[in-house]
């Protein structure tokens, strides 16, 4: 290993980097918008009943039944 050697750090990791130096709150952030959308309970319920209403595809969607 050379004596001036560095270990290589992207543009991507750098700016990352950066971004958590100056936002500490960042991932926190990012936490509670993720769970505004995505970490919510299943309701079995209403997701069976939407499976029951589902209208089946025609093989060729842009063709007209005559």
């Amino acid at each position: 290993m050379p004596l001036l050697w560095k270990p290589y750090t992207s543009d991507v990791t750098a700016f990352i980097q950066q971004l958590k130096k100056e936002r500490p709150t960042l991932e926190e952030e990012q936490r509670r918008g993720r769970s505004l959308l995505w970490d919510r309970a299943i309701d079995a319920d209403a997701q069976a009943r939407w499976k029951e209403a589902a209208v089946p595809q025609q093989p060729y969607v842009y063709q007209n039944k005559a």
